[in-house]
């Protein structure tokens, strides 16, 4: 069975608490219709990923090639980094139908029935938050993903009986955050596995220079320099700090978004040249000053910030660890020295401030 969070509701309100933050890689109210006017259709256009994009070009000219589905797919890593888009674009490439869904949303065996027994020839059906699918719905996935049937029990008790349905083949393609929580049996049925790194600032540079053109702002290299700089190594970030940065230049600076307009917009918005916001330098400052560098536990450390565990581990953590300022230790959470230095500290044990 799929590991389930104790307390689903809990972690729905850990995401919509993250909405908030300008350098939250969770996709806000206001991210979806702005980023489907600048999302890519084909592998062609998707920037960075170079070794997904390998992998999954040769997967999709084999299956177009044979003409049959193509192999399910994972696509797994930190929020924000283009599994969605992918998505679509693995049924663009394809020219096959498209449909989407998410395991939080769906509840009850009917429905994850209707979804299957409704799949056309070849369709890529793709299931975001994977990891979050009810165990018991989780089964029924089973013999869909590898023998395309569908086993479904008529009646109960001793008058039951099992009747087998046939699903037309399909690629299920699904994403997750936290890959660590799927059950092996799921995991298993996934031919292609891939997971999303986070992205170079210059390949953050293009996609925030693509995104300006087709917005229609200007914007010189040095400005997308700048917003690729502190955007966390996530396009969705990079996309929102662009339409932010574009108001304070409409303002400011006549519509162009050069270095010095970039800075002061940012600047106002308090995110800092890494991308760190309060959130962040509060975390990092606690470990310093109230635990003295760390190590200190997930639990304590999540009770002192007054955050739910999960909530650190899966949303605040990653680009901290991946940059260098925090390490994840068997014993517990550590600043590093570029921690120390980030706020002008001294690299060892602080007193205690708190």
């Amino acid at each position: 069975m799929a590991s389930q969070n104790p307390n689903p509701l809990e972690k729905d309100n850990d995401k919509e608490k993250d909405k908030d933050r300008l350098v939250s890689a969770v996709q806000g109210e206001d991210d979806a219709s702005f980023e489907l006017k600048l999302r890519p259709k084909f592998l062609r256009e998707f920037i960075g990923q170079p070794k997904v994009k390998e992998n999954l070009a040769v997967a999709i000219e084999a299956a177009k090639s044979r003409g049959e589905a193509l192999d399910h797919v994972l696509l797994y890593g930190p929020p924000g980094l283009g599994k969605t888009t992918l998505a679509t674009i693995i049924a663009n490439e394809l020219g096959v139908a498209y449909q989407q869904t998410a395991g939080p949303a769906v509840q009850i065996k009917g429905d994850l029935t209707a979804i299957l027994t409704n799949l056309v020839d070849r369709q890529v059906m793709f299931f975001d938050e994977v990891h979050r699918l009810q165990p018991a719905l989780e089964e029924i996935l089973y013999s869909a993903l590898e023998d395309y049937k569908l086993d479904i029990i008529i009646g109960q008790g001793p008058s039951a009986r099992t009747h087998t349905i046939d699903v037309a083949p399909f690629t299920f393609v699904g994403a997750t955050t936290r890959a660590g929580l799927l059950s092996a049996p799921l995991r298993s049925r996934f031919g292609i596995l891939l997971r999303l790194e986070f992205y170079t600032a210059d390949d953050l540079k293009f996609i925030i220079e693509r995104s300006a053109e087709i917005m229609g702002v200007e914007i010189d290299p040095e400005g997308a320099e700048e917003l690729a700089g502190r955007a966390r190594g996530t396009p969705r970030i990079a996309n929102r700090l662009l339409r932010r940065v574009r108001d304070f230049a409409q303002v400011r600076s006549a519509g162009r978004i050069d270095k010095a307009t970039a800075q002061a917009a940012l600047e106002m918005l308090e995110v800092d040249k890494h991308g760190f916001d309060e959130v962040d330098r509060k975390l990092l400052l606690t470990i310093i000053h109230k635990y003295g560098g760390g190590p200190v536990g997930l639990g304590t450390l999540a009770a002192a910030l007054a955050e739910e565990p999960d909530a650190l581990e899966e949303i605040y953590e990653p680009f901290l660890i991946q940059i260098g300022f925090l390490d994840r230790t068997p014993r517990g959470r550590m600043a590093t020295r570029l921690a120390y230095e980030h706020f002008g500290l001294k690299y060892g044990r602080q007193p205690e401030l708190f």
